[in-house]
């Protein structure tokens, strides 16, 4: 019986896309109504990462402003709301990308999306972005009941694109990526170019690539290899 393809899993912001700009405006346009000043891209390290709830409270906590669970509600369908409607905005793939799904692809590989993200605002961005036909699967933070660095987040997720959890890699920016894959007993791939709060050498994955020319069918048969 022939072995399944090997599953390569993204995070979405910060790994296959620079978000930045349009996370920063649709956050500050939702933060306006409660008179809170603006944050800046200093601040989005600290911010991102578990969603656009989580998001949007700690845009409260870092301006030590209390925000009960009741005002959380309307001021998410307000950043959606925003955010959808400049869909995609600046927002583009990092450099490399799109050469890199269509080489892996090429060689076979299956590839899949995993985000703390809302599937409702993952999945349109990508497709318009053109990058939804690269992939067998995006799962959202709210497409499974668990979501990362949950490890069940990135197993299901290979399992929804077809793929074997023990033939696959994790590629991320931030703690959550990597404590997913270590977890699930997967190799983690982080890029420096995204949204980690520490040095992501300090992260603990398996290879750092700094450009997606680094990502080969070479390393990743490597990786999965070794696992």
């Amino acid at each position: 019986m022939p072995l399944i393809a090997p599953t390569i899993v993204f995070d979405l912001d910060g790994t296959l896309v620079d978000t930045a700009p349009d996370l920063v405006s649709s956050l500050n346009h939702t933060i306006a109504v409660a008179g809170l000043p603006p944050v800046g891209y200093e601040d989005l390290t600290h911010l991102v990462g578990h969603g656009a709830r989580a998001m949007i409270a700690r845009a409260f906590a870092l301006r030590a402003v209390p925000l009960a669970e009741e005002e959380l509600q309307p001021l998410l369908d307000r950043f959606i709301d925003h955010y959808t409607a400049g869909m995609p905005g600046e927002s583009q793939p990092y450099p490399g990308l799109v050469d890199a799904l269509g080489r892996l692809r090429e060689a076979g590989f299956r590839l899949a999306v995993c985000t703390n993200k809302m599937e409702g605002l993952a999945v349109p961005l990508i497709e318009k972005l053109g990058l939804a036909h690269h992939f067998a699967a995006i799962a959202g933070g709210d497409t499974f009941p668990v979501r990362k660095p949950d490890p069940g987040h990135l197993t299901a997720t290979i399992e929804k694109a077809g793929g074997d959890p023990t033939r696959a890699v994790m590629v991320g920016d931030s703690i959550n990526d990597i404590l997913a894959a270590r977890n699930a007993g997967i190799p983690s791939i982080v890029v420096p170019f995204g949204y980690s709060d520490r040095p992501v050498e300090e992260l603990g994955a398996d290879r750092l690539i700094r450009h997606f020319d680094e990502l080969t069918p070479a390393l990743l048969s490597e990786l999965i290899g070794r696992a």
